[in-house]
This record gives C-alpha cells, structure tokens and sequence, in this order.
C-alpha cells in the first residue's frame, strides 16, 4: 500500500503537468442543471432558482457548512446576470476594498457585490456596505458559515433573503465523486482509474456533506494511484487518505450540540445523550464547559427527585478539573449516564421562579415577628423572635406555625423518585394549614 507521506512529494511533481488548480475548484458546477445538492432551495420551481433564470436576484445570504455550494452557486449567479458582478473576499479585504467595490458599483446601471465568508466583517466594515444596499445602488450576495443572525449586523440580515445550505447527502457526495472520475476535461478521466463502491461509500461518509473534502481525498488518492503506476481505487486507499474526520464545529454547532445533549438528558435517553457528548469531545468542545451543563441539569431537570443527581454532577466536575483529558470523558459519560436514568422533577427550578415572580411583581411580604431575629440586645422590646416555636421541641420536629404573611405556595413537587415523599407530606401539612 502507499505511503501517505509521499503524497506531497508525488503531488508536485504530477501537478507540472496536470492541470494546476485543484480538483474541486476544476469541478464546480457551471450552470444550475450541473449544480448538485440544495433542491429545497435550487429544485425546479424554487423562487431562488427562478430569481437565478430570470436575473432578478435580491439581496441574499447564503448560510451553511464549508463545501455545500455557496461559492459555486455565486460564481454560477455571476455568469447568468447582466449586473455589473464584483467579488471580495473577507478575509482578505478591509475597509478599502469595501469602499473601492462600492465606488465601482455606483459606476453601474446594476451591480451585484458578492462577499464570501461575510461573517469576517466585522460591524465597522458591514456597516460601510448599508447605505448603498439600502438605497439598491449594490445588490448583496454573502457566503457565510456563520448563522446570519449572530454574525451579521441586523440592519443588512434584515434587508436581505436568507437561504440556509445543508450537507450533501452520501448519495450526492458519490454522484461527484463518480463525475470527477469521468470527467476527462475537468476531472480525472484522463488517469483511467476505477472507484470501488465502498471506497465511494467510504469517502463520501467520512467526509461530513463536504464536497470539497470528498473531491480532494479523491484527488489525493488519484495521484498516488498514478505515482504508483495502479488504477484501483479500494476502501484502503481511501481510508489511508483519509486518515481522521474532521468534525464540522462551528458556533451554531456548539449551540445546537449542547442543546442536544441537554434535552437528551432530560429526555432519558443514554444513548444520544453518549452520541451528542461524544461529538462534543471529538470535536475539542471545553470538557468543563460540558461538566458545568451537566450540573444545571442535574438540579433543573431532576433535583429532589434524585437529590443524588446534583453530587454525581459535581463530583464529575471536579473529577474532569483534576484529570483532564482524555480520561475526563469517564466521569462526563458516567454523570450524564446517571441523569439521564434518574426520575426527573423541574419543581425546584419552577419554584425559585415562582417565588422570584412574586417578590419582583407584587409587594413585598414582612417577615413575621416570631422570625425576626432575637439576637441582639433590646430585641425582646421590639417584639423580634416572640412566639417562635423550635420544630425540635416538639413530636416528629414539627409543629405548625406560620413562615410568611401570606398562604401563597410556590413549591409543587412531582410523583416522580423521591419527591413522591415530599408531595405526601406536603399534601399533609398543607391541609391542615
């Protein structure tokens, strides 16, 4: 088998003479029925597709993973209009550039200003484009990985129509796939290599919906094949390519992952709530961060219900604190493992709100005297502390006596594990009160 090593080596020396722009850039779609992936926005009859044939394209933000088609999708919008098309990089452009676009675009009878990875603006620089796109001298098209409603300044989100990209499917992952090995302008027709089935299973699996990544492990693997002077392209080459996955982790993803993992717990469900937190640690998510939801679940979604939850929780913080990584994945699998199997009450949690409702909205209740302190001298002049009763002096540590001004109840607690006792004697008392 080869050596993934020389690839490197073997790359150079084969890209003298192949064409030299990488494969997935070679193979971008050119027009709309090349374009895979995206029919819920792209499909035949779609208002964005329409907008596209018809050159009436709005101000847009196209938002989703890397390797989904956004950048295609704009460079196949700039070969459709008659606008005046005008691209910029955020990466690589400051508040110059955005001025000089604009100075241009103001030059045009229609221009459309295209800005991948828009989200690396930061607000001083998108604020520089709001005036022209208010006034329609420029038309906005942003590729963003980035959620548009966190990264974007809500002045120019608003103003434009937001189309979410999704990951391709392994199905249309393998559709490019086969398309490239065909393909003997573009692709790599002229290497005369066969894609095994399961190497194009393999591949388009590991590679997460990214087409990018899915045609440059088949490059990769292309040039090795012809270094080599073979043209079998097996499950083991493509594994050897593709040696680890790389998790797709954006800011979103971190959001939306936790929330997962939350709701799992919550839901009494080990298994996604393993499956989420492994995602989390593969892809680097702060083992403490994680340790610190598990405590809030374990007081918000179980509490008295289990009052072991809480110490579980917190031990397992404490734990991942000491030992780190990557022995801490044992104590976050085994508290979260816990919650999830524990019998779940949120009546602490909807009783400090119910409470906190109460003293922020309605007026506030005196203490009774019988429980004001008595702690100081001339206290009894006051009257503080007279009439209290100690619970211990009496049968069972328990007598009854008032605690507020008011019969108001916040606490309800559940059927649920151990709050089942709770209710019985609640029940109880507050009959009697």
């Amino acid at each position: 088998m080869f050596i993934i090593n020389n690839y490197f080596h073997v790359n150079m020396e084969l890209l003298q003479s192949e064409k030299k722009s990488p494969l997935a850039w070679r193979m971008r779609p050119q027009n709309l029925k090349d374009f895979i992936g995206q029919s819920h926005i792209l499909g035949e009859g779609k208002p964005l597709r329409e907008a596209i044939e018809n050159d009436s394209i709005v101000s847009l933000i196209l938002y989703g993973p890397p390797g989904t088609g956004k950048t295609a999708l704009a460079h196949i919008m700039a070969r459709r209009t008659m606008a005046h098309f005008i691209s910029l990089n955020a990466v690589t452009s400051g508040i110059g550039d955005i001025k000089e676009a604009l100075k241009d675009a103001r030059k045009a009878d229609k221009a459309i200003l295209f800005i991948d990875e828009i989200h690396r603006f930061n607000k001083l620089q998108q604020d520089a484009l709001l005036p022209d796109v208010e006034n329609g001298v420029v038309t906005l098209i942003g590729a963003s990985t980035q959620n548009p409603f966190f990264s974007i300044i809500p002045a120019l989100s608003s103003r434009s129509m937001i189309f979410q990209f999704f990951p391709l499917t392994i199905s249309e992952i393998k559709l490019l796939l086969e398309r490239a090995v065909r393909d003997e302008e573009a692709g790599l027709g002229r290497f005369n290599i066969s894609l095994d089935s399961k190497a194009a299973d393999f591949i388009a699996s590991m590679s997460e919906g990214d087409a990018r990544r899915a045609l440059n492990s088949l490059e990769m693997g292309a040039l090795m094949l012809k270094s080599a002077g073979q043209s079998v392209f097996d499950v083991q080459l493509a594994k050897e390519v593709l040696q680890k996955k790389s998790l797709y982790y954006s800011e979103d993803e971190h959001y939306d992952t936790i929330s997962a993992f939350i709701k799992s717990m919550r839901g009494s469900d080990p298994d996604a709530v393993l499956y989420w937190l492994a995602k989390m640690i593969e892809a680097g998510e702060d083992p403490l961060y994680i340790a610190r939801r598990i405590v809030i679940c374990a007081s918000e979604d179980v509490g008295n219900a289990d009052p072991r939850a809480l110490e579980v929780a917190v031990a397992a913080y404490h734990a991942v604190e000491s030992i780190g990584m990557p022995e801490g994945r044992i104590p976050l699998a085994q508290a979260s493992i816990y919650i999830a199997m524990s019998p779940k009450s949120n009546s602490s949690y909807k009783g400090i709100d119910n409470a906190l409702s109460a003293v922020r909205e309605e007026r506030l209740s005196p203490v009774p005297a019988s429980l004001k302190s008595a702690n100081y001298k001339g206290a009894s002049r006051l009257g503080s502390g007279t009439g209290y009763k100690y619970p211990h002096d009496f049968k069972g540590h328990y007598i009854e006596q008032h605690y507020m001004a008011t019969n108001k109840h916040f606490f309800f607690p559940s059927d649920q594990g151990y709050e089942k006792i709770f209710k019985k004697r609640l029940s109880k008392r507050r009959s009697r009160s």
